[in-house]
């Protein structure tokens, strides 16, 4: 009887070791498997089980409750109730009746694979190098050229049951083959141990590796063509930051979308060759390829030194044809029982001599796209280095990405939280208010760009929001045209786009009139008034550019509704950002940009404001010791309730998440209740 402690916990190294290596297959593809035996708890007899890697799970970040446990003697008895291969997607259901015990992780469509295959470890993964093989128009006779009798050829078949079958008899047909290339896919190996099957998988890995330099030609993708090639670094991510919002929007006609921006060597130099526009009609081959990249990516085909609005222009023009082209090839290859048509824009857009703009329901889903259209690149390369790109037919594609089990994964999915594919910026968003608000947009879904003047305290705030597909960081100073135009670069160059702008950078300084000097006068209204003004600008260009509409929140204060005593800058700014945001709501109404506002009061606890003197000179003003200054404010409210970030950051959400979809122009207060400072 095995230990199956030890079999688990080999697996799980074995199948991260595997999926550390981008060369060995992509984010979320592939599987690996063993086989074991362990004592059944009902009967108290010996019972074979498989352990396989579960639907949508990650060999590099697998773990145990990633793994789906069956019993394979049931799992192989669904050979004699096998309806045939107009049926097989049947018995990805049929597996359920496998498993083995409670938990665990849902079936994959590949389990068949590892189940029927008389071997106790298999791994099957999604190389550049063996797809390069597997996509070559000559694969079959170029695997054996490269492996001679060791791996040999599985004709292209979509993954499922039938293709679990063909590959088990091809095995059993060649005793001394350590694995197989399985044609327009990947490859398949097997071993007696972890160990072996490891050793193999990446024997057949970096065997085609080699093979592919030594006998591949210099330059698989045609020579350079002029003024294709990549611009110099500066120009050419300032001409994506342009582009960013104007493609992002395209590509969210259906349904918004985020983006990301790679300007890799690799994607430079394919954007770069003469055999561009060829390849890339041909789409990508690999299943986990084009289910995240679609059938083919849009690319335009203008030089990299094109004027901008030309280039806008062409971009419209060749989206409007790729929509077409799309519902052609849905309508040339959808039955009756295809699922509805998901959307007709591009998941990829190609730019020559800027890079890849990929596009997803998130910014980590946008990111793996472009990861696998690298991988793409990668195998259109050795393809092409020793043959020529021959992909699976364009029906096949078709089969996959309409899929009734593929359909019926992505309807299992949750339903997205409501600032799914939204991306804020706020301002100030080291501490306090600002920070709060950015947790909380992230908590309902948005990525979030970070920005402060202090870039540490920024920096801290977005790595405990989450990763950078969740947030990032930059520092800025919103007085500063120059920095904001910069800081709206990097959100669009992050995530796409901006469509949701929180202004709460702030800070105050408590003095009579008599004392109040020009500095501190210059100084509040630069930061506030004016900063919200050129954030609020320059957040406009990308939104109008983008179509998609968007939303400015502006934290402003009781204190522009409210005279209260020794603050006169403090409170003149506040008004005048109160009275940007009716005059910003009804000139930006026509794009769809919505401009609402915030009134807080007395944000003592967490409020960088307050820590930074001025809560000490408030407090001095009205008689009462610092600490005791939030319980002060609570008291003079109606409500006698202390006021805290995250009930300003609540409003920014109420005001952005979707209820108030027809609201702007709008201050809400947040003060617990001030009677002397109500709008009405």
């Amino acid at each position: 009887m095995t230990d199956t402690n030890d079999v688990v916990g080999t697996l799980i190294e074995r199948s991260n070791r595997l999926g550390a290596d981008p060369r060995n297959t992509n984010y979320a593809g592939g599987n690996t498997s063993a086989k074991g035996s362990t004592t059944d708890p009902v009967t108290g007899q010996d019972v074979e089980l498989l352990w396989v890697k579960g639907s949508g799970g990650d060999l590099g970040t697998l773990t145990e409750k990633g793994l789906a446990v069956l019993r394979l003697d049931r799992m192989r008895a669904l050979t004699e109730v096998y309806p045939g291969v107009d049926r097989e997607d049947e018995m990805v259901a049929a597996f359920d009746y496998c498993l083995h015990g409670k938990g665990g992780a849902a079936p994959s469509i590949d389990t068949a694979m590892h189940g029927l295959v008389e071997a106790a470890h298999v791994d099957h993964l999604h190389p550049d190098s063996g797809i390069a093989l597997a996509t070559a128009a000559d694969g079959e006779a170029l695997t054996k050229e490269c492996f001679g009798d060791r791996v040999v050829w599985v004709p292209w078949r979509r993954p499922g049951f039938q293709l679990g079958l063909d590959i088990a008899a091809i095995k059993a047909a060649n005793p001394q083959a350590i694995g197989c290339i399985l044609g327009g896919h990947g490859i398949t190996a097997w071993g007696d141990s972890s160990e072996q099957c490891e050793e193999r998988s990446l024997e057949i890995i970096q065997t085609a590796e080699r093979f592919i330099a030594e006998r591949g030609k210099d330059e698989p993708f045609g020579p350079a063509v002029p003024g294709y090639e990549p611009l110099p670094a500066d120009e050419r991510r300032a001409r994506a930051a342009s582009l960013a919002p104007i493609i992002r929007g395209l590509a969210s006609t259906d349904k918004p979308q985020v983006g990301h921006f790679n300007d890799s060597d690799v994607v430079l130099e394919f954007l770069s060759r003469e055999k561009l526009q060829p390849l890339a009609a041909l789409g990508t081959s690999c299943p986990d390829h084009f289910l995240r990249t679609k059938v083919r990516p849009l690319v335009l085909d203008l030089p990299a030194s094109a004027p901008l609005d030309e280039v806008t222009t062409r971009l419209k023009e060749l989206h409007a044809a790729y929509r077409e082209d799309y519902q052609a090839y849905y309508d040339r290859h959808a039955t009756p029982d295809s699922p509805a048509i998901r959307g007709a824009d591009p998941a990829i857009v190609l730019i020559p001599g800027v890079g890849m703009f990929s596009f997803g329901k998130d910014k980590q889903t946008a990111r793996v796209a472009g990861e696998f259209y690298v991988n793409a690149i990668n195998v259109m390369r050795g393809a092409e280095a020793i043959s020529t790109y021959a992909p699976i037919p364009e029906s096949e594609k078709f089969r996959i990405e309409y899929w009734a089990l593929e359909e019926a994964k992505l309807q299992r999915m949750p339903k997205p939280k409501p600032l799914a594919t939204r991306v804020a910026l706020v301002t100030g968003a080291g501490s306090g208010i600002g920070k709060a608000t950015a947790e909380r947009l992230a908590a309902e879904g948005a990525c979030v760009v970070v920005a402060d003047l202090n870039g540490e305290a920024a920096t801290q705030t977005a790595a405990e929001i989450g990763n950078t597909d969740v947030a990032v960081p930059v520092t800025v100073d919103v007085t500063d045209e120059a920095q904001i135009a910069a800081a709206l670069n990097e959100a669009v160059l992050a995530f796409g786009g901006v469509d949701l702008i929180v202004n709460n950078a702030g800070l105050s300084i408590s003095k009579p009139l008599l004392e109040t000097t020009v500095k501190d006068w210059d100084l509040q209204h630069d930061v506030m008034a004016r900063g919200s003004f050129l954030v609020s600008r320059e957040a406009a260009r990308v939104m109008i550019d983008q179509g998609m509409g968007g939303d400015i929140v502006y934290i402003s204060s009781k204190n522009g509704v409210f005279a209260g005593p020794n603050n006169v800058a403090y409170g003149a700014t506040k008004a005048d950002q109160a009275h940007q945001v009716r005059l910003l709501a009804a000139e930006l109404g026509e794009h769809g940009i919505r401009v609402n506002g915030v009134n807080p009061d007395g944000v003592v606890r967490g409020s960088g404001i307050f820590a930074g003197g001025w809560g000490a000179k408030r407090a001095a003003v009205y008689g009462v010791p610092e600490e005791e200054l939030g319980a002060f404010y609570a008291q003079r409210t109606l409500l006698k309730r202390e006021v805290l970030p995250e009930h300003v950051a609540n409003a920014v959400f109420a005001l952005t998440g979707g209820d108030l979809s027809h609201t702007t122009g709008l201050h809400i207060p947040v003060d617990a209740g001030v009677a002397a400072a109500f709008l009405r």
